[in-house]
Formats: structure tokens, C-alpha cells, sequence
């Protein structure tokens, strides 16, 4: 397995995991100038070509607007190409205005079986972290989380707080995510997933499965449950005249 730890990732990606990051936290909220060329180079100590990728990496992802003799700005809605975008369930449900809280069922290591070993481009026997734990809005269990992580790019994992920061928040903020594969489809709940989400055997559920990679390396995969009379995922998306898609405007 390929293991790109973040201060041997090329300089390129590291200013542009460095502006991803402030964006994503709101450091660099929409419409924010982001700092020139210029001023990357004297900050990152690169060359004015790599901090010039950088931007033109982010510009053509869809998180920055380039204006020429103007500056860099952060744009208000980042594009996506993904059908569904990587979001902080804490941040959803806490700008509803309704309170979040996270349960840990399970949180522990473990060596990784063929399969599991496969889903992270890994050799089998490879050291991974296991979470289980399940979300509520306020007091109301809305989705199940079961995620593998891996202990090489996120090694402190198991010593977060899972009750003030959520493990999607957590990878975010060391392993910046720069490509998402998911997979949706409509089940039945499992024993587990019908004891901790307080519903029957017959009541229907969307399953979201999710990869992230960071660096050429998969960082995660998750399943994420949803009791679907509780919970929806929805998307909106700006697209070209002939359908393809532009940008995500919001995803609930």
C-alpha cells in the first residue's frame, strides 16, 4: 500500500489541502479573497508555478473564482461532481436549529480481513480503526454509522472526543478528502441498525456507502443508515444546457 503522509505529499498539494481546509472550516467563508501567488509563495516557501497549480486546481474543482486583475475568491457554492457531497451531520442538523448528539456503540482496532483489506488498497492483516455509532436530532436516532478508517492517516483517531467532534469532522481536518465514491440503496434495518435506530424490522432504510481518498490513499469507507420516515437525502444540482452537472447547491 502506497502510504503519502502529509509532509511527503508534493508542495502543490500541500497549499492546496492548506486553502481546502480553510475553506471547509470557514476560515475562508464564501466571497473571501484567498491569498495571491505571491503571498503563498512567501508562506509555503514554493515556486510561483506550484502555488499558480494550486489555485488552478481549486478554481477548476469549483471552490475558488479567479478574477483576473481582481484576485481569488472563494466561491459561494462549490461545484461537485459527486452525486452526493461529504457533509457534517452535527453542522446539518445544528443549522436546522435542533441539537445533535453523538453515541459510540463500538470504537476499537483491528487487522483487517481479504475483503476489508481490498476496500482499502491494502495488504490483508493491515491495521484499521473500527467505529460504530449512531446520530440523534433532538434525542431522535436519524443515522447509523459504521466506518472503517485507516490508522496510517488518521493514527490518533481512537483518542477523539466523538462526543464534541464527529469522526466525519475529525478526518476532514487531517486527511483533507480530494475524491468521494458512494453508493445508495433502499434496505431493510439489520438487528443492529433496528435496536440502535429504535425501529421495526419492516420499516425501510437508505443506505449510503462511502469511500474517501486522501493523497492517492483511502482514508475511509462508511455505511451510513437513514430510518427513511426520519431522514432524506436530497440534492440539487445546477447543470449545463445538455444535463451534465455543474455544481451541487445543497444536499439535505
Amino acid at each position: 500500500m502506497k502510504h503519502t503522509l502529509p509532509h511527503r505529499r508534493p508542495l502543490y498539494r500541500r497549499v492546496k489541502d492548506h486553502i481546502l481546509a480553510q475553506i471547509r472550516s470557514g476560515t475562508l467563508a464564501p466571497g473571501s479573497l484567498v491569498p495571491s501567488e505571491n503571498q503563498l509563495v512567501t508562506k509555503f516557501g514554493v515556486s510561483r508555478m506550484t502555488a499558480n497549480r494550486a489555485l488552478r486546481e481549486l478554481t477548476h474543482d469549483g471552490y475558488l473564482d479567479r478574477v483576473p486583475g481582481v484576485g481569488t475568491f472563494v466561491n459561494e457554492v462549490p461545484h461537485q461532481s459527486s452525486l452526493i457531497e461529504l457533509r457534517n451531520i452535527a453542522d446539518e442538523i445544528s443549522s436546522r436549529g435542533h441539537r445533535h448528539q453523538c453515541k459510540i456503540v463500538e470504537l476499537r482496532k483491528l487487522k483487517s480481513s481479504r475483503r476489508l483489506a481490498a476496500r482499502f488498497e491494502a495488504r490483508p492483516g493491515t491495521v484499521l480503526y473500527r467505529i460504530t455509532a449512531v446520530h440523534l436530532e433532538n434525542g431522535v436516532p436519524v443515522q447509523l454509522e459504521r466506518r472503517h478508517i485507516n490508522s496510517l492517516a488518521a493514527p490518533l483517531f481512537l483518542q477523539q472526543n466523538f462526543a464534541k467532534l464527529t469522526p466525519t469532522a475529525y478526518l476532514l481536518s487531517v486527511a483533507p478528502v480530494d475524491e468521494l465514491e458512494h453508493h445508495v440503496r433502499a434496505v431493510l434495518p439489520d438487528r443492529q441498525a433496528q435496536r440502535l435506530l429504535r425501529i421495526s424490522a419492516r420499516e425501510p432504510c437508505l443506505e449510503l456507502h462511502r469511500r474517501s481518498w486522501s493523497g492517492g490513499d483511502v482514508v475511509t469507507e462508511v455505511t451510513l443508515t437513514y430510518p427513511a420516515g426520519r431522514y432524506e437525502l436530497r440534492s440539487r444540482y445546477r447543470t449545463s444546457p445538455s444535463g451534465r452537472i455543474a455544481s451541487v447547491s445543497s444536499i439535505d
